[in-house]
């Protein structure tokens, strides 16, 4: 205690004594980190806070579930507000170009390593980086363009720590990023990226069954975003709005947006793209038909889009991951067990280096198709070959 108190007298601010390393018992409220904060100060440090407690294993960030409603309502204060950034005098570092780009360079390894091994391979080291190198950044002294580039920089690095605790099955804890990552990128003036923020927070309320949401939050990113987005983005809201809305058994709805998905990405032009959403190609987008079609029940068509993702993709183990074992379900809900598990035998071997609590989920369902083959000889033979596999003796597990 006496060391923060130090501390905060030297710096002229708050130090807390979790800070410097001491366990804190504070307690936080249900909804700590859920708000879109009015000034750009609180949210930083709330992020600050956000980020150490999820570094030091708090219950109160690990454990709780996604909140409610927040995410709509943060998605409603991002389209009524505008940018507010202004310079800042305070009495940390002066923070230039070079650091950003040097942070940007880090938190691009972080990316890599998520894509490749899935988001429980680093999700604890990007988070503690943030919360040395992120908090520090956000704390120093800058001029406005280099703060809009900054908060763009930051924004896109806690969109990271979403995606890797959303990928872990923290969701609580990456719905709380995704919140703070908009606010984040409204400061910046970034209007794409705030979309990219809402665009995910729809994939995880999806997943999360949470389809009315799901829906509303596609819907507010493409919204706020008329006018700006590109053919490839708009492609991409309106592949999140057909998820949803498969999730929810909208057939007709979710087909019209997957028209409207397929007509904009004709259209598109990757140069005009910001360098986040590159990965979204023509595998990628077969791959979201595949996921909206299984949800609809339409295995034939479901095993066809995953099939020719397939044919093309490469760019992540862990979506490849996700397409095969959308082939595996479709196979199965056809009727054809020997296709499912040489499907699914695929995806377990090579799947087999990525810690990902989305992935488990994939492999339960398609546990869940395949209750009927149980006693075949293709069934036998599978169950006999994985059953040391860690993802499926893992997926057997809740």
């Amino acid at each position: 205690m006496y060391i923060a108190e130090a501390l905060s007298t030297r710096l002229s601010r708050s130090v807390t004594p979790a800070e410097v390393g001491f366990p804190s018992a504070e307690m936080l409220p249900d909804d700590f980190g859920t708000r879109y904060e009015d000034s750009v100060d609180v949210a930083t440090e709330t992020l600050a806070q956000l980020w150490r407690a999820d570094v030091a294993d708090d219950p109160q960030i690990l454990r709780v579930p996604a909140h409610g409603t927040a995410g709509v309502a943060a998605a409603l204060s991002w389209l009524v507000r505008g940018y507010s950034a202004v310079p800042r005098t305070a009495a940390g570092r002066r923070v230039g170009l070079p650091d950003i780009q040097a942070f940007r360079a880090t938190v691009n390894a972080f990316s890599n390593l998520d894509n490749a091994y899935g988001g429980g391979q680093a999700r604890k080291a990007l988070v503690q980086f943030l919360g040395t190198e992120g908090t520090a950044l956000l704390r120093g002294a800058y001029s406005d363009p280099v703060g809009r580039q900054l908060h763009a920089a930051v924004a896109e690095a806690t969109l990271l720590a979403g995606w890797t605790a959303y990928d872990s099955g923290v969701h609580g804890a990456a719905q709380r990023y995704f919140i703070q990552a908009l606010r984040l990128a409204q400061e910046a003036g970034d209007t794409l990226l705030a979309g990219s923020v809402l665009d995910a927070m729809s994939h995880q309320a999806t997943f999360l069954r949470r389809h009315r949401e799901a829906v509303d939050l596609a819907r507010a990113a493409r919204t706020g975003t008329q006018g700006k987005a590109t053919a490839t983005l708009s492609a991409h809201f309106y592949a999140m709005e057909a998820r949803a809305l498969a999730c929810g058994g909208d057939a007709r709805g979710s087909l019209s947006a997957l028209s409207e998905a397929s007509r904009l990405f004709e259209q598109r032009r990757p140069g005009d793209d910001p360098d986040w959403i590159a990965y979204f190609d023509e595998a990628e987008l077969n791959a979201e038909f595949s996921h909206c079609l299984r949800d609809l029940g339409r295995h034939r068509e479901a095993a066809m889009y995953a099939s020719e993702s397939l044919t093309n993709a490469g760019a992540s183990t862990r979506s490849d991951f996700f397409v095969s074992m959308v082939l595996a379900s479709g196979h199965a809900g056809q009727g054809n067990p020997e296709a499912a598990f040489r499907a699914a035998g695929e995806a377990l071997t090579a799947g087999l280096s990525l810690k990902s609590a989305r992935c488990l989920d994939y492999v339960r369902h398609f546990r869940s198709l395949i209750v009927p083959f149980e006693e075949c000889s293709a069934a036998k033979e599978f169950i006999e070959s994985f059953a040391e596999n860690e993802m499926w003796v893992l997926s057997a597990q809740r």
